[in-house]
């Protein structure tokens, strides 16, 4: 009976061990399934990020580009004066519309449609009445603004694919350390060189992925990665590197927009939308602190004339010449633009309307003397006549009436002349 007793105990031990080894391996089997699952999701992720993401990325950088084009062309409509460089900038704004990364974004096909049909009609007004182009520019420009919202929306769209990806590859990974470490305490031994490996191919290339991605900026540096023995992960840092690329050509491409949209395309001087806003800020500090400003108003002479004689890219030419001596001539505080053809709007800060005279009147005398070589080969002499007024004490557009008022008074004085608020000073 005790025999049977310690028998039947030892089974009895024999059979728990055996329920414990079942146990064992069934915990085992399935925290390593748990793992093999989540490994696959990384696999998964990565392979998605390689084979459809990136692609996809791509596709909205096109649309993004041909957006910007189809701006771009917009923008050119209103910009060129003649009407076949008009029909012309038309014509590619309507390939880039028909574009099928345009067609197949539906947001982008039914704007491209509409800036189509906006300067389809915008051109066929223009065909009528001369005004058209002017009259239509700020509803351009609120059409305009709509098409680079969308391109930064596009843009953003795309940045966002690869981060979200790249969030379920790192969430994954981090799940799987958790698992890693249930796994040690069953198999010290196995798992201790199994985490060393998954440390070394695994947690470190993704913490370094992180850590690239925490501080990827156009600011900084491509991001540089160690040699990786993984192909998923090698596969996921020349994505990153790829996206530090987009991401420094588009800050690249907005700095060149921002610089087109301020500046005028002929002469490079500051355009006239974006001059009335630096003067503005220039002229309310001026009034706070109580210092002096002036601005002034040119307008080449006989410009009309020059145009007719030499042709209108002789006219360019003389536009080009005399706002590099603008720059050349004044100080760099000094505010300059092309107000519109031939005119041009220049603020003097801190300076009171003798100082101001001084410098149009440096600025005349070394105009006057240049000559200027047109395409054709022959060079030409041009002058310009400038009126001054003193804009400490008056609103902007006041001041510049002023000016424009002293403008023709020089006109009407014998021209190549600078007139201040009135009086006329002799060439």
């Amino acid at each position: 009976m005790s025999d049977s007793t310690a028998i039947t105990g030892r089974l009895g031990a024999g059979r728990a061990f055996i329920a414990l080894a079942v146990v064992f391996v069934a915990l085992f089997g399935f925290v390593v399934m748990l793992i093999w699952l989540d490994q696959q999701k990384v696999l998964d992720a990565t392979n998605r990020l390689q084979d459809d993401t990136v692609p996809e990325i791509i596709r909205y950088q096109r649309l993004s580009r041909n957006l910007e084009q189809l701006r771009q062309e917009g923008e050119r409509v209103f910009a060129v004066s003649s009407p076949q460089a008009r029909q012309q900038a038309l014509f590619v704004a309507k390939l880039v519309a028909s574009h099928p990364s345009v067609l197949d974004h539906r947001p982008a096909a039914e704007l491209a449609r509409q800036v189509e049909r906006f300067l389809a009609e915008v051109l066929r007004q223009s065909a009528s009445d001369d005004r058209a182009i002017a009259r239509n520019y700020e509803a351009w420009r609120q059409l305009s603004a709509q098409v680079s919202l969308l391109v930064d929306d596009v843009s953003v769209q795309g940045v966002n694919l690869a981060s979200r990806d790249l969030r379920e590859v790192n969430a994954a990974m981090q799940v799987a350390r958790y698992k890693l470490i249930a796994v040690v305490l069953l198999e010290a031994v196995f798992l201790c060189v199994f985490l060393f490996f998954v440390r070394q191919t695994l947690i470190h290339p993704l913490q370094n992925i992180y850590r690239k991605l925490s501080q990827l900026s156009v600011e900084q540096p491509p991001p540089a990665f160690p040699p990786a023995h993984m192909l998923e992960i090698q596969a996921v840092e020349e994505s990153i590197v790829e996206l530090h690329a987009s991401l420094v050509a588009n800050e690249a491409a907005r700095q060149q927009l921002e610089l087109l949209a301020n500046r005028d395309g002929l002469t490079g001087l500051t355009n006239r939308r974006h001059f009335m806003l630096l003067a503005e800020q220039e002229l309310a500090r001026a009034q706070r602190y109580r210092r002096s400003l002036t601005v002034g108003m040119a307008d080449l002479d006989h410009f009309k004339r020059l145009n007719d004689t030499y042709g209108h890219a002789a006219g360019d030419a003389v536009l080009k010449a005399f706002a590099a001596l603008v720059g050349d001539t004044l100080r760099q505080s000094d505010l300059s633009c092309r107000y519109g053809g031939e005119e041009f709007a220049f603020l003097f800060p801190e300076v009171g309307i003798d100082e101001a005279l001084r410098l149009a009147e440096r600025l005349r005398e070394r105009f006057s003397g240049v000559e200027i070589r047109v395409p054709d080969g022959r060079l030409v002499r041009v002058t310009f006549s400038m009126g001054l007024a003193d804009a400490t004490l008056l609103p902007l557009e006041g001041a510049l009436k002023l000016a424009d008022e002293a403008l023709y008074e020089a006109k009407r004085g014998g021209r190549n002349r600078i007139a201040v608020a009135g009086t006329l000073s002799e060439a």
